[in-house]
């Protein structure tokens, strides 16, 4: 059971992907004690629904922890065979569409990627001619609330090299970009700063684990400039994950083996946050429905088990708040209610609070469960299917 997902690396006219999204009111979130107030909305899952301008399907989303909107791209093919892409910001206290961004109507497709250093949306552009993408442009919005192109990053890449993971460390000058190149399935990792358009050395793993047939995962060390990239081969009964700790500056990579439990091994890697503070990683694994909490400078770790942990119930992405000092595990199928939920442990191990009442499953997403957060809010979106699993891909607000 596979949890992660690349196909934004496919045109929405090779996918098909089209569905009408509806805003449906969610299942009843326990409140939990510590949170109990007056005025703020109970922890779980919320009541605000973002849905894409023009019905298509959500080709990743951000929400800017430094203001008040958020961005997303959407592509459906239309009974002509062409693709309608759009970009669209939305508000994140309503969830209504501010402003369509960019709208075309041929076969090119759009995919944020993130919004990077402080408000700044990074949005590429695939330009397709024929059925094949003929060439990716990296459009800027700096900043979001800007609510248009204000211009290109000039990443070293080309057309066949298609990027993995883009580092969710919003107020960090410093993006770590995760690419393979599509021709060689090798990997390689380099920093930017998007707002000046500048870049560190390209540095490319030559472990075949971080390959991206074996969907390797990323997340960004602030504090060591280091990459933490996890993988796995996904077998039964092992091997343990590598991690690989990427210096962007120097190039030095230094691996170590990661942490699993006899007998049936650790499964795919599905997702990565670090506290950079602290240098701790956090990994979700999938045959046991474990995390792993990582000591990067002592390069240990040990596994805490999610809420009825196994395979149907693993956890899938994996986040972090640097002001509430919190990481957040999606568990598609919850181990703590009906449909799914958000995990949320402090930096110990300890698990903090559930957050209930969502519907994320990826089989009707076409990038994959995404925890947007904005800590200073105490809240953030998640992209869901709804509460009775049948809307496809809408965004759904919580609370924790």
């Amino acid at each position: 059971m596979r949890h992660k997902k690349i196909s934004l690396v496919f045109s929405a006219a090779v996918l098909g992907a089209s569905c009408v999204l509806l805003a449906s009111t969610p299942q009843t979130a326990a409140q939990s004690p510590s949170q109990t107030s007056q005025s703020r909305a109970p922890i779980g899952a919320g009541t605000t629904f973002v849905q894409s301008k023009f019905g298509g399907s959500i080709f990743g989303f951000d929400i800017d922890q430094n203001g008040t909107e958020g961005v997303l791209s959407e592509g459906q093919t239309l009974p002509n065979g062409k693709t309608l892409a759009a970009v669209e910001t939305f508000d994140q206290e309503t969830g209504k569409i501010l402003k369509v961004v960019k709208k075309s109507e041929n076969l090119d497709d759009f995919v944020t990627h993130g919004i990077v250093g402080t408000s700044i949306g990074l949005i590429e552009h695939q330009i397709v001619t024929g059925i094949y993408i003929s060439k990716r442009v990296y459009e800027e919005m700096n900043p979001l609330d800007a609510n248009k192109f204000t211009g290109t990053w000039k990443a070293p890449l080309t057309k066949d090299d298609i990027i993995i993971a883009v580092s969710h460390d919003q107020g960090s000058a410093t993006t770590a970009v995760f690419y393979f190149d599509n021709g060689q399935f090798t990997s390689s990792v380099f920093s930017s700063n998007v707002g000046e358009n500048t870049f560190g050395p390209v540095i490319n793993l030559s472990d075949e684990i971080f390959g991206f047939n074996y969907s390797p995962v990323m997340a960004y060390d602030s504090v060591t400039n280091q990459a933490v990239i996890a993988s796995s081969t996904g077998a039964v009964g092992g091997p343990a994950p590598q991690i690989a700790l990427v210096n962007l500056t120097t190039g030095n990579v230094k691996q170590f083996t990661g942490v699993w439990e006899p007998p049936y091994g650790p499964g795919s890697v599905n997702g990565i946050a670090v506290d950079s503070a602290d240098g701790i990683a956090v990994t979700a694994t999938e045959l046991e429905g474990n995390i792993t909490f990582y000591d990067l400078k002592t390069q240990t770790g040990f596994l805490v088990p999610l809420p009825d942990a196994g395979q149907i119930t693993s956890g899938t992405d994996v986040e972090f708040d640097p002001v509430n000092k919190l990481f957040f595990v999606a568990q598609q199928v919850s181990g703590t209610a009906p449909g799914s939920s958000i995990q949320v442990y402090d930096t110990n191990g300890n698990l903090v609070e559930s957050l209930n009442g969502f519907n994320f499953s990826d089989a009707s997403s076409v990038i994959g469960s995404y925890i947007a957060l904005n800590p200073s809010h105490r809240s953030g979106y998640i992209n869901s299917s709804g509460p009775d699993g049948t809307q496809g891909d809408v965004l759904q607000s919580f609370t924790y």
